[in-house]
């Protein structure tokens, strides 16, 4: 008894000491967290005269938010230390819930002023970015002259529909990089007159002006490489399909095949000549695609070949079996329902519920093979249904051990309310073979 009642003891205390040190972790957490709150509003006091106060408002608001559950956690804290008598379990959860709201705080104040904190340095050094910036255009407009006099090349070489992506590069990279001069400008000026949130917006559109004027002047060398490398994969499909029509000739001429070889042969026919002005990136994609058509078609036409499809009278005769042997497992099922257990309904539910689907289907040469298969999985379904109606009969039907026996046949001793029972069971026997009978010659 000493031993158990030292253990107990033993528990509580630390028990005791586990709730000391939440006490004291919640009380930390609580300082940490207030303290928080009065640098980050100075912080943000600062962020609203170097930013303004659209780009600070995300702070302001985290601020409010955590000012608001703080002072439900300094509640809490006053609750743990009044004059009423709290229970150890009260305080756990309380200095637990001050804990989880000073984390909270914690974490979204440093979310908020990390985000802030980029902006900051931006902004503090915006003469530095202002300056890359008209580096940068001076860069980008030495390259004008060399971008236009690529354009004019290119244009001697490939047709206008593939000019299109590049032939107003040039002038379109120079109209940006004035704008980018111009933003600079604006962004000096009113920097230098305190007003610092539309002098970040002047930056930051200059900043996006040099990006997009480099990626207009990137796109006129990117064209020239990308239109050799599409003329090289041209002569490659164009030799490809040569090969694909010759092959073509021993596949099943099918309507199909003979309209993919047709459109195939116009495809290459509308190539432009050697030496003329053309545009490889249309017509690489037309003749691929043409390409690809004419393959499906072959595979088709082969698949066909080796499946032929399944005639109008065979379908029919699939979807007559299937109704007979629909017709007799529902007589079967109809006759017998007390009987009859969930398997065989399920079957005979599934297959009457596809005979339905069965009959939007046309003999068409599209839905022959899946009207075929749907009318052969009916037709298995009711079979099923059929095999598992019986068995329930089967089981469910009295037993007798036949005439003259021990177990209950007449004139034995154990005869069920005088044979009433194996009259039942013959007529109800008869009932089933005649029904079978009945499904089978109707």
């Amino acid at each position: 008894m000493a031993g158990i009642w030292g253990r107990r003891k033993r528990e509580q205390e630390a028990l005791a000491a586990q709730d000391a040190d939440l006490a004291r972790r919640a009380e930390q957490a609580l300082v940490a967290a207030d303290e928080r709150i009065r640098t980050t509003s100075d912080e943000l006091a600062f962020a609203e005269a170097e930013l303004g106060e659209s780009l600070t408002a995300d702070l302001r608001k985290a601020l409010a938010a955590v000012r608001t559950h703080l002072r439900e956690a300094f509640q809490m804290h006053q609750l743990n230390h009044d004059e009423i008598p709290d229970t150890p379990e009260e305080l756990r959860t309380r200095n637990a819930r001050i804990i989880q709201l000073c984390d909270w705080a914690q974490d979204l104040l440093d979310e908020k002023t990390d985000v802030l904190a980029a902006s900051v340095a931006k902004v503090r050094r915006a003469p530095e970015i202002i300056a890359q910036v008209r580096a940068d255009a001076a860069s980008l407009s030495e390259r004008i002259p060399q971008t236009k006099a690529a354009v004019e090349r290119l244009s001697s070489r490939y047709a206008d529909s593939a000019m299109t992506q590049i032939a107003a590069s040039a002038a379109e990279a120079e109209q940006l990089i004035a704008f980018a001069v111009h933003g600079a400008s604006v962004s000096e000026r009113r920097r230098a007159a305190k007003q610092n949130e539309e002098a970040n917006v002047a930056l930051e559109t200059a900043t996006e002006a040099t990006r997009r004027a480099s990626a207009l002047l990137d796109a006129v060398e990117d064209f020239e490489i990308e239109a050799l490398r599409a003329e090289s994969t041209l002569a490659e499909v164009v030799a490809d399909s040569r090969g694909d029509l010759i092959t073509a000739r021993t596949a099943p001429q099918v309507p199909a095949v003979t309209s993919a070889m047709s459109a195939l042969q116009s495809a290459l026919g509308a190539l432009a000549p050697s030496g003329a002005r053309n545009d490889p990136f249309a017509e690489l994609s037309q003749l691929r695609d043409a390409n690809t058509a004419l393959d499906d078609a072959i595979a088709k036409a082969k698949h066909r070949a080796a499946n032929p499809l399944p005639s109008v009278q065979q379908v029919q005769h699939a979807i007559d079996d299937a109704d007979r042997q629909l017709g007799v497992a529902r007589g079967l099922i109809a006759g017998h329902r007390g009987w009859i257990g969930a398997d065989a309904r399920t079957r005979l539910a599934e297959a009457e519920r596809l005979r339905i689907d069965l009959s939007d289907m046309l003999p068409a040469e599209d839905t022959r093979e899946a009207a075929l298969s749907g009318a052969r999985r009916v037709a298995h379904l009711a079979s099923e249904a059929l095999q598992l109606a019986q068995r329930d009969i089967d089981s469910s039907r009295p037993q007798d051990d036949g005439w003259g026996g021990g177990g209950g046949g007449w004139g034995g001793g154990g005869r069920r309310g005088g044979g009433g029972g194996d009259i039942a069971s013959g007529i109800l026997g008869g009932l089933v073979i005649g029904s079978l009978l009945d499904g089978i010659f109707d």
